[in-house]
């Protein structure tokens, strides 16, 4: 019989990513913007792996192509985290869930698969539920971008840097793992100084605030969280089929939505739930695509 540990363990992390916007929305409320706090957390992780595994540090620097990882994996942390701050979270995290369709065309471009007749359904069904997602009702296809938000427009970045991120870590699969991590959390740390640097300069973002205990209470705990979930998610996903792995981090969507509406008293339109539908969809047949590979 197999143990169902791995399993919980995905499902822990998809819990902790499906409830971060709560910690990162009290952050912003107590003066921290989530760009700070991106930038703030994932030092104190930076540091802890360098405290538990010196070692990382000397094979990171053995790979310079790691710089795109960290690019990669830095700038869809920071789009996320200020998307779910700012914006709806169920849309955000549905939009956010169109990396298995960014998927398809980066792979096709940097690993050079050839996308097959269901992977190019599930493009039309992606694409399709973020119309139906972000099209009001009443408008035209054209007005598309002069709806979009700046929570929309990041949720789809970071997706984007999401896929990327994914299709980096299987071209670099021959590298350790502790490396790719470290890299990974340097790049994070490095984007969200970065963008709230440039943020801050242009006006968009106010600067690094006093420390309170408030803020500096829920960023010391998010950022152990954070690093028990991408324990977990190692731990789950080394011992779980990949197309396993994908249907169960679905289940972050749901922990989003659920908390969202319960916390912040957000409402679920039908347009919504049917675009969220067609993106889950997608994201689905991704995962049994990979289970019939295998």
């Amino acid at each position: 019989m197999h143990s169902p540990l791995p399993v919980f363990a995905l499902l822990f992390n998809a819990f902790i990513w499906g409830l971060s916007w709560w910690p990162f929305r009290a952050m912003h409320g107590a003066g921290l913007h989530p760009l700070w706090a991106t930038a703030l957390m994932y030092c104190l992780l930076l540091g802890g792996l360098l405290a538990l595994r010196p070692s990382s540090l000397r094979q990171a620097l053995q790979y310079p192509v790691l710089l795109l990882l960290a690019a990669s994996s830095g700038l869809n942390n920071v789009a996320f985290n200020w998307a779910v701050t700012v914006g709806d979270v169920v849309r955000v995290i549905l939009l956010f869930y169109l990396m298995p369709a960014w998927a398809i065309l980066l792979a096709w471009a940097i690993l050079g698969e050839r996308p097959t007749p269901m992977a190019l359904l599930r493009l039309v069904l992606a694409f399709g539920g973020v119309l139906l997602v972000l099209l009001p009702a009443d408008a035209s296809p054209a007005g598309l971008v002069q709806g979009l938000s700046l929570a929309d427009a990041l949720a789809v970045f970071g997706g984007f840097m999401f896929a990327l991120t994914n299709v980096l870590l299987r071209r670099l699969h021959a590298i350790p793992g502790q490396a790719r991590m470290l890299v990974m959390f340097a790049g994070c740390m490095a984007m969200g100084l970065a963008t709230a640097l440039t943020a801050h300069g242009a006006g968009l973002v106010p600067a690094f605030p006093a420390v309170r205990l408030d803020w500096l209470g829920i960023a010391l705990a998010l950022a152990v969280l954070l690093m028990l979930g991408n324990w977990a998610l190692q731990f789950g996903a080394a011992h779980l089929p990949s197309s396993v792995t994908s249907v169960v981090m679905l289940s972050e969507v749901a922990f989003a939505s659920v908390s969202s509406v319960l916390i912040a008293h957000e409402t679920l339109s039908a347009r919504t739930l049917l675009g969220g539908a067609c993106i889950m969809a997608a994201a689905l047949l991704a995962a049994l695509g990979r289970r019939r590979q295998a």
